[in-house]
């Protein structure tokens, strides 16, 4: 005979219906935002029942955020992997840690409502969003960091470095965040996996002759600062 406890506990939820829950919510956030969204809504639009989704994700907000990790699809450890190939050289798994980017971020099986819902994202964050970037973005940030830290010889945290990483992932985000203002001014730009290589390449090569720029001049100016410095001291 079964415990009381047992009687009451709900049945395990099965991926094709995470699955289902998951985009019925993302469509209903995408659309009412965060905050106006309902919980009964997105049961309603999914066919399932209230007490199922409070067991699983326990509140709104715990399910807002599983709703962001599904939208991201792949967490950032595993790009990061993605783009490692035992002792390549540095400029190697630089330009496969773009590539690896950019594929995630332009998933052609990627819904509309993902960039509604990014979008109304970084117009009001919500708590969620912090948990979301450490375990996707990151990851990839620092490895970004350790790279061009390692170009440049200079330490990760260093200023230049960290200019240079932003600089880099803004060229590749800006083909999802931007996809409208793109698709309006490049009509014929097709995202498929051939044009995407393509997009990489370039942003590494781009980058790539960039980060050479600013080493070099770096070591052009070095002698003339320390000169400087060392006249001050007389």
């Amino acid at each position: 005979m079964a415990s009381p406890t047992e009687k009451t506990k709900p049945p395990v939820l099965p991926d094709g219906t995470r699955t289902k829950l998951l985009d019925a919510a993302g469509q209903v956030f995408a659309e009412s935002g965060f905050q106006a969204a309902t919980v009964r809504e997105i049961c309603a639009r999914a066919g399932v029942n209230i007490a199922l989704v409070n067991y699983h994700f326990g509140d709104k907000l715990e399910l807002y955020t599983e709703v962001l990790r599904h939208s991201v699809g792949a967490t950032g450890n595993g790009i990061v992997k993605q783009a490692t190939h035992g002792a390549a050289p540095t400029e190697e798994v630089f330009r496969e840690l773009i590539h690896s980017m950019l594929l995630r971020v332009c998933r052609a099986d990627r819904p509309g409502w993902h960039y509604r819902l990014m979008m109304h994202e970084f117009a009001q964050p919500t708590p969620a969003m912090a948990s979301v970037i450490d375990e996707t973005m990151r990851p990839v940030y620092d490895r970004f960091r350790e790279l061009i830290g390692s170009m440049l010889h200079l330490a990760p945290d260093h200023e230049r470095v960290r200019l240079s990483t932003h600089s880099v992932i803004a060229q590749i985000v800006h083909y999802a965040h931007a996809r409208h203002v793109v698709s309006r001014i490049w009509p014929e730009l097709e995202l498929n996996p051939e044009r995407i290589a393509q997009i990489a390449t370039h942003i590494a090569d781009f980058s790539l002759a960039g980060l050479r720029h600013i080493k070099h001049r770096a070591a052009r100016s070095a002698p003339t600062q320390i000169k400087r410095g060392r006249g001050r001291t007389k």
